[in-house]
């Protein structure tokens, strides 16, 4: 049976699966609901110091479904952080403590760029019991005239100075939550690190714009008849947040993404495309790659993953992609919060398959199979050229002589006969 606990940055969690900032976080009620369904961390909603500042609409969210089915694969939302009061929010924060002692629970802040206002929020925070920080630099919308959210995460400078002074006055864990609005990800993240930030979480929402009514003529989702891009969530942005948190992973643990594929691994096949199951004893995790493979600089820290997870086999894709923790959000919202008891299902069935008695025996293994796309011509060419020696009999390795077909084999080698 599957072990699926998780210790990351002093944390025990009972699973990998953490409520993720937004919605399904964003009340007392709601928080304990998710703890009573078995999820491992809940992440409340992002909240501010001044929340008489935060102002929504109605309506805010905006679905792209499949035509034949109706699933909805995309999500848009213009929703801000938390309107509710700040002191609103210790109280519960207190209460759902008291209520869930065991229960990890992880405060998403985001303020303006002001070390007092970091800092109140941090300490304040702390003084009723959350057991961790995310901060948020990576909100797409909304308030980037009060240069938060993305606004900020797009300067690693401001990342840096930011992440230094939580650091100062953070005595729990703090994580960075990062944009993939930006060219290189790992800019961001690596600055947040190099500040004292035990965990980096990504990706928050993709900015986008949902559509527009053929009708009306007027952008999704519209408000009066006016809209702003929002932020692009659900399983479409899957792919891509498995290729940005695989560069965070490659920088911080190691990887082969961009260089030659080491020579241990180039000699080993390729696997059958009927492969069911990978033996335990072939998988090396983060911390055991070939030793051509380059290291990673941020052994010690966390990833925490977050983009279109509705499964156990999506989660299992981002924990071999180097990822400790899974956050979901849009999926609690079409699923319900039932859906933590699914997904440690389906992990555990993946796990078992595999031979896997904890996650760690298999997070990241995948990230040894990046390379260039020189690599993969050169790596083809060569595995034809091997084949196609095989098939006409020709001795391409010592280990294939064969004394009963030595004098066939040889004269198979010969050119100019």
């Amino acid at each position: 049976m599957a072990d699926l606990r998780v210790q990351v940055d002093g944390l025990e969690l009972p699973n990998p699966f953490v409520i993720g900032s937004g919605p399904p976080g964003t009340n007392a009620n709601v928080i304990n609901k998710a703890f009573e369904e078995g999820w491992g961390a809940v992440i409340a909603k992002t909240i501010s110091l001044e929340a008489d500042k935060v102002q929504n609409v109605a309506p805010r969210y905006a679905r792209m479904r499949a035509t034949d089915s109706r699933e909805v694969i995309g999500w848009e939302n213009i929703e801000l952080i938390s309107d509710r009061p700040f002191e609103t929010w210790l109280d519960e924060f207190k209460q759902v403590k008291d209520a869930h002692p065991d229960g990890i629970l992880i405060a998403s802040i985001m303020e303006e760029y002001r070390k007092d206002a970091w800092v109140e929020i941090v300490e304040r925070c702390q003084e009723v019991g959350v057991d961790a920080f995310e901060l948020n630099f990576s909100c797409p919308h909304g308030l980037p005239e009060r240069k938060m959210g993305a606004a900020m995460g797009q300067e690693p400078g401001i990342v840096s100075e930011v992440c230094g002074w939580v650091s100062q006055a953070a005595t729990i864990p703090v994580w960075a939550k990062m944009t993939p609005n930006i060219t290189h990800i790992e800019d961001p993240a690596r600055a947040a690190l190099d500040a004292g930030c035990e965990g980096i979480a990504a990706i928050n929402t993709i900015l986008s714009v949902m559509g527009v009514d053929l009708n009306t003529l007027r952008p999704e989702p519209t408000v009066e008849g006016y809209t702003v891009p929002g932020g692009y969530s659900c399983k479409a942005v899957r792919p891509i947040a498995l290729r940005m948190v695989m560069e965070l992973a490659t920088m911080m643990y190691g990887g082969n993404s961009g260089q030659l594929i080491p020579k241990k691994l180039d000699a080993t096949p390729p696997p059958e495309r009927k492969t069911e199951r990978v033996d335990p004893a072939h998988v090396s995790p983060v911390g055991t790659f070939d030793d051509e493979t380059p290291s990673g600089h941020y052994m010690d820290r966390s990833l925490s993953a977050i983009g279109g997870v509705e499964t156990g086999d999506d989660a299992a894709e981002f924990l071999l992609m180097g990822a400790s923790t899974i956050q979901v959000c849009t999926g609690v919202m079409i699923h319900g919060y039932g859906l933590v008891k699914t997904m440690c299902e389906q992990l555990s069935a993946f796990m078992d398959k595999h031979g896997f008695k904890t996650i760690d025996e298999f997070r990241g293994h995948s990230l040894q199979y990046f390379t260039t796309h020189a690599e993969l011509v050169r790596r083809q060419a060569d595995i034809k050229a091997a084949e196609k020696a095989a098939k006409a009999g020709m001795v391409t390795q010592d280990k294939t002589w064969d004394g009963e077909k030595f004098v066939e084999q040889s004269d198979k080698l010969v050119a100019n006969d």
